[in-house]
Parts: C-alpha cells; structure tokens; sequence
C-alpha cells in the first residue's frame, strides 16, 4: 500500500539508494547515508576528481570539452529551486530573469560538520556562508553582468563542499525567454539563446532541461533547442517542476514522451516559501505518496533524492565513456606543445652567446635569400608560390616588357608626330638626312611616353624582395622575439637604401637617353650590325649582277 510505505535503501531499487528516512511519525527523521552510497562515491568520486583537475587547468580553452550537466529551462520553470533543493543552499530567487550568467555549481560531498562555500570569477575568490550565499551570487553577478537586467557570458563558479549533496558539477543558464520585459534588452531572447546553445552543442554535454508541470512540454522553448543538438535525447534528462499544480495528466505526459527525453524523466517538489529542505523533502516524500493522481508515477522517477542519483550516476558514465577520448587530445596538444618548446633556442647567459645567435639567424637567412632569389631552389616553400622568386621576378619583367610594347602601340598619331616633328626642323642641308634636333626630338618624345614606367618597374621589383625578405628573416628569428624586431628594422633599412640607389639609377639612366643620342640598350648594336651586314650583301649582288 502507498499510503504505508516508506523509501529505504536496497539494491533492487537503485533510485533510493541516495538516502534512508525514518518513518515520518518521528519527530527528528534526519537523512542517514547507507553503505552503499558510501561505495558509490568511492568510485564516481575520482571520477569527478579527474574532471574538476582538468578544469582547473583551463584545458578548456584549448578547445577540448569536459562532461558537463548544463541545466536549461524557460524561464520561471523552477530551475533554480531545483538546484537549490540539490545542494540545500539558497540561490536567488524572485519574479523576472535571476541567473544573468552561467552559473557553474560544484558539488561535493564532505564529512565535515561545516560547510565550505566560495565564489570564483574573474579572477577572484570570495568567501561566503549558507546565510549570505544567494546575496554574494548577486553582488559576483552584478560585477560581471552590470547592474541591470542585461546578460553576460562570463561563468561564475560556486563551490559547495557540504555533508549530504551529491558529487555533481553542473551550470546553470539563464531562463530563456522571448519577450523582454522589467527593462531588459531587446535582443534578450538572442543573448540567451546564443549562450544556452554554445553550452549545449558539445557532445560531451548532458542536458538537464527543467519543464514545469503546467506546461506543454511540446511547446517549450528550452525542448526545441536541446533537440536541435540532441535529436535523440539520448543526452537529455528531463526535471518535471511543480508536480503540485498540475498533477492531472502528468503521469500521461511523461510516460508518452511525446518529446524524446532519451534519459527519461524525474519529478519533484520544490521548497515553498520558509519551508527547510528537510521539510521540503518530506513534504515531496507525501505528496507522491498520497496524493491520488502523483502516487500513481512510479517510485523510480520521483524526488530530489532520485534526481541526485540519476545525475550522479548519468555523470559518471559520461565522464568514463569521455575520458579515453580526452586523454588522447590532451596526449595530442602535450606533442604538439613539447615540439613547439623544443624549437625554442637554448638560453642566452652571455654577449658572446647572444652575438653567435645573431650570426646563426643571418646566416641562415643569407643562405635562404640565396636559394629562392638566385638558385631558384623552392624545396624551402614548396606550397607558397609568392616566394618562388625567380619565378615571380620573370613574370615581373615579361608584364614589363608587354607593358612598354603595348605603350609603343598606343600612339596611333606616331607618324604625323614625326612630320611634324621634321617640319619643325627644317634647315638648310643635304637631302634624304634627317636633322640630329629632328632625331633628338622624336627621341625624347618616345622616351618621355615611357620614362615612368621603368621606375615604377624598379620599385616593384624591391617591394616584393623586400616582402621576401621580411618573410625570411621572421622564420629565422622567430624564436629570438628580443632581437626580431631589430633584424627586421636593420632588413628594412638596407632595402630603402638599396632600393633608393637602384631608383635614381633608373632615373639617371632614362634621362640619359632623352639629353644625347645614346642608347643604352644592347639591342641597338645588335640590329644596327644586322642591318648594315644586309645592306653590305644587298650591294654585292648589285654589283654581281652588272658584271653579268
């Protein structure tokens, strides 16, 4: 019979196996811990030892996850009540949105007779008690959150060591909800959803989602996003919340699952009011004891005891499936970072230590620079085709050399020009010679169409080298940051001295032809002498076919 029974702890019924309570008509029933809880602790304990050591080390900024119960709900579905009936402390509560920010609880059981109880958050730890605790979380949140309705990312961590919690870690997260209201911002809806989904995704992640029994389970928005990442629900437990104010239909709503709770369902009595969390449990222990319609749910899905055990248990199967897994990327970052350090130079303890460092750099990048701009040698940067320079340097000077053709082209006026230009210069002499101030003039017209363009060529060419150069000299001193900068300065300042030189040669060179009739170009000897051995050979056979 319901009405008679009472919960003791046996094997055959492993949701009780959290606590025994004397039978009711005694006065002082206080929670007795049984052996088995004992042995269970002993081995989900080192567990979660493991876990917490990992998290201390911020293994989680290098992008590897830990198990983690992240608890969802829409807002005022009790979440918060929940977490407090777990660790018999009291959160902040009231009307509106009271978790502003990730709040990750870590619970752990302790046989001390007083309870530890801190804060952590950016990087500080404030100590605190039973009695101060939910206005201490209040004042962390207002420092990270600012003292509006507004949301932060930023977690606050709040420890528990206490007689009679389970060994849990879990976070809690903002109640979701879609209409901004009592002054919070508009995109109250985006901020949470966003932070609510970044701690769900992880595979690692086990969703507690808390749903109040008044609700329509289907309708909850907390559902629709655990379902967007745990299709199955088979990383899903669901805490159905007020049990007491709608029971009618609640054992159909969690026994038909219309929403795949894959973990299955726990429901529970809050505290009300001033009630103590010992009264609390005894008034949940006779509500689904009782009442006609909840003492129908079966004993394995109801209470805060259940609830502690499943999650506890859910935990630490979690954490064994995962941790082969994490051990292996954590071997993998430990290679990653041992080859990184073993790259690093041995320390400098002298000037003479320092300075044979320094050649060791510019030697190497001299022998580099040697390679990839002369030999043509690309074995160093297989994959990087900007610094394949010979190769670069080549299509360089052919988009040079199409350039100038193409300019030479583009004066369709060419010919009037000249006579134009002969006009002009027009004097008294022989027939059939062009005037040298003819020449000069059609010269320096030409030269002056172009001359730009062999000094835009010029720097070019040391922009790019100086790219190189600065690419090289890098790799070589990257494990000499106190002397990189100074390198690359020394680097830059040989190349604008050396480029300024290579400038004003040009310049000098292009200002040559346009003053006398000069050329420096070697084709001009080359045609010149081709034209005059053709004219030579054109005269022979004149003369060959005379004497015939």
């Amino acid at each position: 019979m319901r009405g008679t029974k009472k919960h003791v702890v046996t094997r055959a019924s492993p949701s009780l196996a959290i606590v025994e309570v004397k039978p009711h008509d005694q006065k002082d029933a206080v929670p007795i811990e049984a052996p088995i809880v004992s042995s269970y602790n002993d081995q989900i304990r080192p567990l979660l030892d493991t876990v917490d050591r990992l998290r201390n080390l911020n293994v989680m900024r290098e992008g590897i996850q830990l198990p983690t119960i992240v608890v969802v709900g829409d807002q005022s579905s009790g979440k918060s009540s929940v977490l407090e009936s777990l660790a018999g402390i009291s959160l902040p509560r009231g009307q509106g949105i009271c978790t502003r920010v990730p709040l990750v609880m870590r619970l752990q059981r302790s046989s001390s007779p007083e309870p530890e109880i801190w804060l952590e958050y950016n990087d500080k730890v404030v100590q605190t008690d039973e009695e101060h605790i939910a206005n201490a979380i209040c004042d962390a949140t207002d420092v990270i959150a600012g003292s509006g309705k507004g949301v932060s990312d930023t977690p606050l961590t709040l420890h528990v060591k206490k007689a009679g919690v389970p060994d849990i870690t879990m976070v809690d997260l903002p109640g979701i909800t879609r209409v901004p209201v009592n002054g919070q911002p508009e995109n109250i809806y985006e901020q949470i959803s966003g932070m609510v989904m970044k701690y769900i995704d992880p595979q690692e992640s086990i969703i507690l989602n808390v749903l109040s029994a008044t609700v329509d389970f289907t309708t909850c928005e907390s559902i629709r996003m655990s379902k967007q990442v745990d299709k199955t629900g088979e990383g899903t437990l669901a805490v159905v919340t007020k049990a007491d104010m709608a029971p009618e239909g609640l054992l159909q709503k969690v026994t038909a699952d219309d929403v795949s709770i894959g973990l299955g369902y726990v429901c529970v009595r809050n505290r009300i009011g001033e009630e103590t969390y010992e009264e609390a449990r005894m008034q949940e222990e006779l509500l689904f004891r009782n009442h006609p319609m909840l003492s129908l749910i079966d004993d394995d899905i109801v209470g805060i005891p259940v609830l502690a055990h499943k999650l506890t248990q859910i935990q630490g199967m979690m954490i064994s499936r995962c941790l082969p897994e994490i051990e292996r990327k954590i071997n993998e970052k430990m290679e990653i970072s041992v080859l990184e350090f073993n790259k690093l130079p041995i320390v400098m303890a002298s000037t003479g230590e320092a300075l044979m460092a320094l050649m060791d750099v510019i030697g190497s990048a001299k022998e580099s620079l040697l390679r990839i701009l002369v030999q043509g040698d690309f074995s160093e940067y297989p994959d990087d085709q900007n610094m394949h320079c010979t190769a670069r340097l080549a299509e360089m000077l052919n988009g040079f050399s199409d350039n100038l053709q193409a300019q030479s082209q583009v004066a369709s006026e060419f010919l009037m020009d000249e006579i134009k230009i002969l006009e002009e210069c027009k004097c008294i002499g022989l027939p059939n010679f062009i005037p040298r101030s003819s020449f000069l003039a059609i010269l320096s017209q030409h030269v002056d169409g172009i001359h730009a363009k062999p000094v835009e060529f010029i720097k070019e060419i040391w922009d790019y080298i100086e790219v190189v150069l600065s690419s090289v000299i890098t790799k070589y001193s990257d494990n000499f940051p106190q002397i990189q900068s100074s390198i690359k300065r020394a680097g830059c300042n040989l190349m604008s001295k050396t480029k300024e030189r290579s400038v004003n040669r040009v310049i000098e060179i292009v200002e040559m032809e346009k003053l006398t009739d000069y050329t420096c170009s070697p084709d001009y000897m080359t045609s010149w002498t081709q034209k005059t051995t053709s004219q030579q050979n054109f005269i022979n056979w004149i003369w060959e076919c005379e004497d015939l």
